[in-house]
Order: C-alpha cells, then sequence, then structure tokens
C-alpha cells in the first residue's frame, strides 16, 4: 500500500522508464547538415494538408537543442530514451551516397545520452521516407524493401558498438493506411490496392533489417512497434460483434499474424476481397519465402497504446466506429481514456503471440492547458491518465506480462502530423516561436513516479512545480 491506505502500484527492479519523441517531430534543421527532403516535408509543403498552415522545417529544434533535452531527460531521471533516426539526414537521396554529417549528429546524441546514464531506443523508421525514394514509387514498390535493409546496416554498423536496442518501423497500419488508404498523412494517397502493398512491403522490410541488424550488432535486442486498439461491440448482436472482428483484423492482426504466426488472418483477406480491395486469396505482391522473412523472430514488441475502439454494424450492413464517451472524457484527439484497455492489450498479446519482452513504447494524451496566473502549466488531466495507464501497466505485470519498460509520450509539445503544432502531448510545454521549454506540472509528477519506481492509484495530482523556462544549466 501506498500513503494512507491508497494502493501504490509498483514496477520491477530492472523497469526501464522513459519517454519517447520522433525525429520528423521535433528535429528540425530541414535544410542544416547535409539532410535529404523527406516525404512529410513535401506534404507540408502543400497547401491544405496541414490544419494549421505549418511544417517542421524547425519544429521544437531539437538539432540544435539535443544537449538541452538530454538534460531534461536527466532532470526526469528516466533510464531510456526511444528516438528515431531521419532516414533522409543520413542517406539524403534514400541509398547510396551516405551523408557523414547526418550520422555525426546521431553518433554525439547517442554519446550525450550514454553520458547522462539514457539508454538509447532508436527507431529506424518513423514516416519519413526519402523523397527520393517515394519519387521511385515509395513503399508501393518493392525495391524500397532493399533500400530499407541497406539503411539499417549503414545506422548499425555505426552505432552498434554502443547501441543494443534496436526499433525498425513504427506503426506499420498508420504508413500504409492513413497515407496509402485514406490520405491522411504523408504522402496523401487514397488507394486501398496500394495500402494493401504498402503494408507488405513494410512488414518484409522489418524482417529483412532484423537480418541486416543481427549482423551488424550480434546480440542486438530487436523490435518493431505496432499501435495496438482494441475493439469492443457497441452491443452484443451478431452485427456489432462482427464489425468489432473485422476491426480487429484490419488493424491489430494485419500486422500481428505476419509478425508471430507467418501467414495474414484468413477472416481478414476475406474481408479485404469482399471490399474488393484484393483480387483473390493469394495477393500477388506475396513473393515465396516473404513471410518466412517477415516472422524472422524479435526480442520485443513495442506496444503504441491510447485508446480503444467501440465497433457498430451501421444501417448498411458496413462496420463503423461510434462515439463510446462523452466529451469531457475525451482527449483533444477525441479518443476516449480507457485505461483499461491498455490492461486488455498487453494481457491479449502476451497470450496470443507470446512477444519474449514487451514495451509499451508510447502512451499519452494530449490536452492544451494554458499556463495558470503563477505561470505554471497544471495539466491535471495529463497527470491523471498517466497515473491510470501505469496502474493498469503495473496490474498487467502482477498477471504474468513481461513488460519490460515504459515510454511517455512524449517529451516535448511538437508537431503533431497532418494537426500541426495544435495537439500538444509533451510533458514539456515548447514556444514554437522562441523553442523554450518549460516542463508542465506532469512531468515534475511523472518524474516523481520514476524515483519511486511505483505510482499511487488515487494519488492528488501533483502542483509543484515553478514558472521558469527549463535552464539546463540546473
Amino acid at each position: 500500500m501506498g500513503r494512507a491506505g491508497v494502493t501504490r502500484y509498483a514496477f520491477p527492479d530492472n523497469f526501464l522508464w522513459g519517454v519517447a519523441t520522433s525525429a520528423p517531430q521535433i528535429e528540425g534543421g530541414r535544410h542544416e547538415g547535409g539532410r535529404g527532403v523527406s516525404i512529410w516535408d513535401r506534404y507540408a509543403d502543400t497547401p491544405g494538408a496541414i490544419a494549421d498552415g505549418s511544417h517542421a522545417d524547425v519544429a521544437c529544434d531539437h538539432f540544435h537543442r539535443w544537449r538541452e533535452d538530454i538534460e531534461l531527460m536527466r532532470w526526469l531521471g528516466i533510464n531510456a530514451y526511444r528516438f528515431s533516426l531521419a532516414w533522409p539526414r543520413i542517406l539524403p537521396n534514400g541509398t547510396g551516397a551516405v551523408n557523414a554529417a547526418g550520422l555525426d549528429f546521431y553518433d554525439a546524441l547517442v554519446d550525450g545520452l550514454l553520458e547522462a546514464g539514457i539508454e538509447p531506443y532508436p527507431t529506424l523508421y518513423h514516416w519519413d521516407l526519402p523523397q527520393a525514394l517515394q519519387d521511385r514509387g515509395g513503399w508501393g514498390e518493392r525495391s524500397v524493401v532493399d533500400a530499407f535493409a541497406e539503411y539499417a546496416d549503414v545506422v548499425t554498423r555505426r552505432l552498434g558498438d554502443r547501441v543494443r536496442n534496436w526499433t525498425t518501423i513504427n506503426e506499420p497500419w498508420c504508413i500504409a493506411v492513413l497515407g496509402h488508404e485514406e490520405g491522411h498523412h504523408a504522402p496523401g494517397h487514397k488507394d486501398p490496392a496500394e495500402g494493401l502493398r504498402v503494408a507488405h512491403h513494410l512488414l518484409l522490410a522489418h524482417g529483412r533489417a532484423v537480418r541486416a541488424i543481427r549482423d551488424a550488432v550480434p546480440g542486438a535486442k530487436i523490435g518493431i512497434v505496432h499501435n495496438h486498439t482494441p475493439a469492443h461491440p457497441a452491443t452484443d448482436s451478431h452485427g456489432d460483434t462482427d464489425a468489432a472482428r473485422w476491426f480487429d483484423g484490419f488493424f491489430n492482426r494485419w500486422f500481428l499474424d505476419p509478425l508471430f504466426r507467418g501467414r495474414y488472418p484468413a477472416d481478414a483477406v476475406a474481408d479485404r476481397i469482399a471490399s474488393g480491395h484484393l483480387e483473390g486469396p493469394e495477393m500477388h505482391f506475396v513473393q515465396a519465402g516473404d513471410l518466412a522473412a517477415i516472422a524472422t523472430p524479435i526480442d520485443f514488441l513495442g506496444v503504441n497504446y491510447y485508446s480503444r475502439v467501440i465497433m457498430s454494424q451501421n444501417v448498411d450492413g458496413r462496420p463503423e466506429a461510434v462515439k463510446a464517451a462523452p466529451d469531457h472524457e475525451l482527449t483533444d484527439m477525441g479518443w476516449e481514456v480507457h485505461p483499461e484497455g491498455l490492461h486488455e492489450t498487453l494481457l491479449h498479446l502476451h497470450r496470443e503471440y507470446g512477444p519474449p519482452e514487451i514495451f509499451i513504447t508510447e502512451n499519452g494524451a494530449a490536452y492544451d492547458d494554458p499556463p495558470g496566473p503563477d505561470g505554471l502549466i497544471d495539466d491535471v488531466r495529463r497527470i491523471d491518465y498517466l497515473r491510470t495507464h501505469l496502474s493498469a501497466a503495473s496490474r498487467a505485470i502482477a498477471d504474468g506480462v513481461p513488460l519490460a519498460g515504459y515510454f511517455a509520450w512524449s517529451l516535448l509539445d511538437n508537431f503533431e502530423w497532418a494537426h500541426g503544432y495544435q495537439k500538444k502531448f509533451g510533458l514539456v510545454a515548447v514556444d514554437f516561436d522562441t523553442c523554450e521549454r518549460t516542463p508542465k506540472n506532469s512531468a515534475h509528477w511523472y518524474r516523481d513516479a520514476v524515483a519511486a519506481n511505483a505510482v499511487d492509484a488515487a494519488a492528488t495530482p501533483s502542483t509543484r512545480g515553478d514558472s521558469r523556462v527549463f535552464d539546463s544549466r540546473n
């Protein structure tokens, strides 16, 4: 128990506490250091693509302020940092000539993290495909798989003497569906058939990269990140239950079954055929040996969890998501706050797929809380979100889930993709005119949780802190 009868949820002594970011969202330096153009640069340059008309040319200016950001992490007391490498900063054309300055940047970042006692957990691909590869068909063309394997080899041979934990690809579903099927993300395509090819090529690229990393870094621990969303039927009717099954196959099992079972889920394939997105069950883009390569064993699964989905069958017989909660129970993204879904997700993944280890690689909430009269950003809703989800994670560990670490999303308010700078997930506020950083009260709360290696189930949200901009000298 915690204080005065409050239940305390503790974590194992070797539990990793971290924060997460991605290069396209925080790095900036678009025209510096030999960096090439990415598909998100091109997409943001397209009028109307980004909600607030912004771009990530500077973003949080992490390219210049990375030392300050490491000091923020040191102050938080975390022992792990999940970040991504910008493919176009390292291979501006996607393949071929290596940009030495790009590798030097990440080399210095890794050294800085290790000096601060923070374990690097880099992700090779967090959505910023070099535009040069997109001009040749991008993820829709099989040749991109070879390019990704080359990129993985270049990076891990440079950093693998110090970096032992690698993630290949972040959220293949978002890349395939939001970027190529629905057009909400770069490169902005609306072609369901292309989306299926992209999904397969992403999984195949992952499998090829696992082998490349193992060759370059013997003993490395390697994983992939999946954004898992549990699907619940709106009622117990057959139609709603089938709608939930459809979503699970479309969103979750389409990516997890090939990784852990070496096959695509038969019912989801049938759904795709029925929708006209596939001409037949053979899937012409799947070649001999592909599924074995995709199922190359991994050491951990990264799980990004934000919410659940409630599914119903509409009057036309099609599955659709329905609103699950009143507005006051939603984040600024319109997502229901549902911590029990994290516990459900972790148990499901453990029992159905059995990854050796699981990391919560992203978990957090978007709330735009302004500073109060004293200058403090008292983001009590974010604190409650973190507290309840960490409690759910601790309960999953007690239930036997091999959960090894938690990375809060995100360290900083950042460029939130097609939303621009309108959605704020950060523990630390960023003034996007000056790039000054100010820890919110959630950062102070998270710091306490890290130090205690535990959270109290009904803790009063912290109001400690101060109004100053973070000063890396203190």
